[in-house]
């Protein structure tokens, strides 16, 4: 467990709420001084937590920011002209 503790070394943290989930976004360092984003999200199911995690690492960082900034655009969109 230790080792575990020192191999992740948390840089910075943000969490946001939205109804019934609770969203994570995790900075991290390795032990090799890689940075990398967990994005989990906790959810109530019954009378369990639920989580799910995915890792994104420093070197694909680019890619997924430039998608979701395309999916964001896409949305604020979709709600302008609905509205």
């Amino acid at each position: 467990m230790e080792q575990q503790q020192q191999a992740k070394k948390e840089l910075f943290k943000e969490k946001v709420t939205a109804g019934s989930r609770t969203y994570f976004f995790d900075v991290k360092e390795a032990l090799n001084g890689s940075k990398y984003l967990t994005v989990s999200e906790a959810k109530k199911v019954g009378d369990k937590n639920e989580y799910n995690r995915i890792m994104i690492f420093e070197n694909q960082i680019e890619p997924f920011t430039e998608a979701f900034r395309k999916v964001y655009n896409f949305l604020v969109e979709a709600e302008k002209a609905g509205a």
